[in-house]
């Protein structure tokens, strides 16, 4: 128990682990509520609106937060550049693609909180769905590199069962296995926010506005559980 709490408390004092947190419970509290919300019964139906609104002060308080994240993307872009470092050149552009809609991300979504708050004379609207649009890129381009990811390692895995059976090269097909299955996490999670971002796309693209609430809250739900899981097994390995 007190392990746990301590666990929780590390993960809640960094900005990453109080975000993924935020998430989920942003997440969760919409698919409660959007469940109770379909109930029939007047309590369930006001929790579930209560749950919806706790849901969206979580979803305003992370793009709040958000308002700071331009430098600490823009000093990882910078050292990864044009990804010299790189092997596999496809790896390489997809990446660099990702750091420049994860980049212009941002601003759109700065400047549209700002005209939601009042801040600036301008027009929200456009800038949500490019700050959608951009994060549809990005996730997109995150599945197609952790699917080149995936290829990559199996091929090292093909070739390593081909080898020796020594003590090293176990271990070395275990952490390739452990790799594999950290992209295919990652695929799922990216698909899972995926789906979100086209549903709140303009209404007639694809299923642009179908979701109820509480499969926006699932799919979000899903997406947020598999940072956390991908957190910690990060973590336990750096430990």
């Amino acid at each position: 128990m007190q392990n746990s709490l301590e666990s929780l408390v590390n993960v809640l004092e960094s900005y990453r682990g109080r975000d993924k947190v935020i998430r989920t419970l942003c997440y969760g509290s919409q698919l409660v509520g959007g469940v109770l919300s379909e109930k029939p019964g007047l309590s369930s139906a006001q929790l579930g609106k209560s749950l919806l609104l706790f849901s969206a002060q979580l979803s305003h308080c992370r793009t709040v937060l958000r308002l700071f994240d331009d430098l600490s993307m823009l000093t990882y872009s910078q050292s990864y550049g044009l990804g010299a470092g790189e092997e596999d050149s496809a790896l390489r552009w997809m990446s660099v693609l990702n750091n420049v809609a994860d980049q212009l991300y941002y601003p759109c979504e700065h400047i549209a909180w700002a005209a939601d708050a009042k801040i600036i004379s301008a027009k929200s609207d456009k800038w949500w769905l490019l700050s959608g649009i951009l994060w549809g890129v990005s996730l997109l381009l995150g599945v197609f590199r952790s699917l080149r990811v995936v290829m990559l390692l199996r091929k090292k895995l093909r070739k390593s069962t081909r080898g020796d059976s020594s003590e090293g090269t176990v271990a070395s097909r275990s952490h390739l296995q452990r790799q594999v299955q950290g992209e295919v996490l990652s695929i799922l999670s990216s698909m899972a926010d995926l789906s979100n971002a086209i549903h709140w796309m303009p209404p007639g693209f694809l299923w642009a506005g179908r979701f109820p609430n509480w499969i926006v809250g699932l799919m979000g739900t899903t997406s947020s559980l598999i940072g956390l899981i991908q957190m910690g097994a990060s973590q336990a390995v750096s430990a």
